[in-house]
């Protein structure tokens, strides 16, 4: 494959849409200026299983300033209603408590909410059943899990060689209901125009204009071209906003009620709770077995987790095991419960995060079993090619990055014995983990370069900025593509009237993206020549590349990190993180640097705190705000740094990358647990790392 001569990438350049963000004039969503703009509030189902039997809409209707009250009695039928958790009230019926059953719009943010609570619903409602259990008699398997892998692979006969393995590990762990807590809420902007060619106009919180467009067409019966989403900045995402939500369906169902006035809707932090996904809670069985030399002959990873009955979706939890680790007997599975929660969807490393996590706290448990250092351990089982496919690596360093890392972070210094290094009232403790996150980079990208004259560029696509730098980024790929500067490259994003645009997700973007803007200046190159006059223009979507089909293309990394554990309480801090990386080409180091110590944080956020607390008797979500649901802080770490291998991938893109957006998070929970381990000598294998698991395991050691 012909990669770039880099020039602009690799260089630390700083964000371009850096002062319209510290200045307040980058428009997101909400901010769009609109004439006369009505406000929508939704009503929310206040039981998780039932129907709706009356609607009272006579109170809210009432008051003054409200311009339109919408209930499943009287709303507009949708003319597709195949995706369920989009039929926003075309039923009475009720799948999770907090789904929409109606909604206020009114002149302004006030009245619609006051109004909404005017509303009344009755209900014939049922005791929900919500709680994940692994003897429920109801866990099926489903065709595939997220996005298109195999639900259950099978190599050999992990019984048979774990009843032969001198050395073995049986253990269950489980990650709890998480929920992404992205700082913009989720916010659509929706304006019906009956008389225009777009009839409906959106501006959207969205990790993919173009997914939100062609998703929400045929619901009102429009063509693709007939919907017009525009997102230039979003305030965050990790997953959340990857693909379209029911609030996305109910502006645009208040928006046609009243044609040609603009309505807003922003979700409250509580309504995120329930509309905007979560991660699925998980219980996870690991099973390794090895010989005394500690390599591996069998790994066993099943697991069980929910998703909604209204839609399904199931988590690739146990995937990254099937290639991570040699051994010739393997064995995976995945099995759903369907259960009256809200529909669960992406967060961060789906399936990678929560699945790694599993895997490298067993890994741990194994080295200890052996009387091995967990790094020796892993570099004794790192495979020479894709266990799962046999395919040799486009680029496999993470020996490197485990060397790398013990070497910078004082691994020499780590306790032989769990809990025998103690400072003053603290039990100090180092733990590592590996991390690995596979190449994306979907088709369906396309770019158009355009010369404007005397040196100057245009780049359209459709591509999303949920704040990882894709402005800057892409900006950097296109001056070296056309052999310009980045000041000489105007880039256009984030609107469906661009060229088309896979989602930002699945550390995917940059390399679709980047790949499709690189074909086009290509494709403008050979149509044009190298003296084009001013309006030449030229157009190309993300190429194929055989490479995929030849190499397995995946980035690793290491993680290391330092806990202090007060003897007496049980309070965790972690003074030290290191992430070491092999991710391809970095194309922007400053903006790399933020992604990967992003991912880190909300790593130690999942090894520490988050935990979505669901009432089994109502459905409800409990803790539903950042003042109850508990998120990382900047008192909860001192230290964090990531580093990377100076390298390019030949085999991936163009560009010579491979996606780092989500990596970070990938083992970083592991290496916090299995140093509290090394601290404590108590196993957690129960996320988050409460001080409560601890005292017991604490009390002993004083003992």
């Amino acid at each position: 494959m012909t990669t770039l001569r880099p020039r602009a990438v690799g260089t630390p350049l700083r964000r371009l849409d850096g002062p319209a963000k510290v200045t307040g004039t980058a428009r997101y969503a909400f901010e769009h200026p609109l004439e006369e703009p009505l406000y929508v509030h939704p009503v929310q189902a206040t039981v998780a299983r039932g129907r709706i039997t009356g609607v009272d809409t006579e109170a809210a209707a009432a008051c003054p300033g409200v311009a339109v009250v919408l209930t499943p009695r009287d709303v507009p039928r949708l003319e597709n209603t195949g995706d369920e958790e989009l039929a926003v009230l075309q039923s009475g019926m009720i799948a999770f408590r907090g789904q929409l059953v109606g909604a206020v719009v009114a002149e302004d943010v006030e009245t619609a909410r006051h109004a909404a609570s005017l509303v009344r619903i009755a209900y014939e409602d049922e005791r929900p059943d919500v709680e994940l259990r692994t003897d429920r008699d109801d866990l099926y398997a489903p065709e595939t899990v997220n996005p298109f892998f195999a639900t259950d692979t099978e190599d050999g006969d992990v019984d048979a060689a774990m009843d032969r393995a001198p050395v073995t590990v049986d253990v269950t762990y489980t990650t709890p209901m998480e929920h992404n807590n992205p700082m913009e809420p989720h916010t659509t902007v929706a304006v019906w125009q009956p008389d225009s060619a777009v009839r409906l106009l959106l501006y959207a919180s969205t990790q993919g204009v173009h997914t939100v467009g062609t998703a929400l067409a045929p619901l009102f019966g429009l063509e693709a071209d007939q919907v017009r989403v525009i997102s230039p900045h979003v305030g965050g995402g990790f997953g959340s906003k990857g693909m379209p939500h029911a609030h996305d369906v109910l502006a645009a169902l208040c928006a046609r009620a009243v044609p040609g006035r603009p309505v807003k809707l922003a979700l409250t932090r509580q309504q995120m709770f329930t509309l905007a996904g979560h991660r699925t809670p998980t219980i996870q069985h690991l099973r390794l077995g090895c010989g005394t030399d500690g390599r591996i002959t069998a790994i066993g990873h099943d697991v069980v987790e929910h998703t909604a009955h209204i839609k399904e979706f199931a988590e690739q939890t146990a995937v990254g095991t099937r290639m991570m680790y040699s051994a010739a007997h393997r064995r995976t599975s995945h099995r759903l419960a369907a259960l009256d929660v809200p529909v669960p969807s992406w967060m961060r490393a789906p399936g990678e995060c929560p699945g790694l996590f599993a895997l490298e706290c067993a890994m741990d448990e194994l080295a200890a079993a052996c009387g091995l250092d967990p790094v020796e351990l892993r570099v004794r089982n790192d495979p020479p090619e894709d266990p799962e496919t046999g395919r040799p690596w486009s680029g496999r360093k993470l020996v490197e990055c485990l060397r790398e890392g013990a070497r910078r972070f004082g691994w020499d210094r780590r306790a032989a014995a769990p809990g025998a290094r103690r400072e003053g009232r603290e039990l100090v403790g180092l733990g590592v983990a590996s991390a690995t996150y596979p190449y994306n980079a979907g088709q369906g990208s396309e770019a158009l370069v355009r010369h404007e004259g005397e040196g100057r560029w245009t780049v359209r696509i459709g591509a999303a900025d949920i704040g990882t730098g894709t402005w800057t980024t892409l900006t950097q790929i296109a001056a070296d593509a056309l052999d310009a500067t980045p000041d000489d490259v105007m880039l256009q994003i984030g609107d469906t009237a661009l060229p088309p645009a896979t989602v930002a997700g699945g550390s995917s973007g940059l390399a679709s993206w980047g790949s499709a803007v690189v074909a086009a200046v290509r494709a403008f190159r050979e149509r044009h020549g190298d003296d084009p006059a001013p309006g030449a223009e030229a157009r190309a979507g993300t190429p194929e590349n055989p490479d995929q089909e030849t190499y397995a293309l995946h980035s690793f990394g290491a993680h290391f990190a330092e806990v202090r554990v007060d003897a007496d309480t049980g309070e965790i801090r972690v003074p030290r993180m290191l992430g070491v990386f092999s991710a391809g080409r970095i194309v922007n180091p400053r903006t790399a640097r933020s992604q990967f110590l992003g991912g880190m944080t909300m790593g130690l956020s999942m090894a520490l705190h988050e935990h979505t607390v669901l009432d089994p008797r109502t459905g409800h979500v409990v803790n539903n705000d950042l003042a109850d649901y508990h998120i990382a802080s900047h008192a909860d770490v001192c230290d964090m740094d990531a580093v990377w291998l100076d390298e390019e991938d030949p085999h991936s893109n163009p560009m010579g990358t491979r996606g780092i957006g989500e990596i970070g998070i990938v083992g970083s929970p592991a290496a916090v647990i299995n140093a509290v381990y090394n601290a404590t000598g108590v196993r957690v294998r129960d996320l988050p790392a409460t001080p409560d698991k601890l005292l017991a395991g604490l009390d002993a050691l004083r003992a």
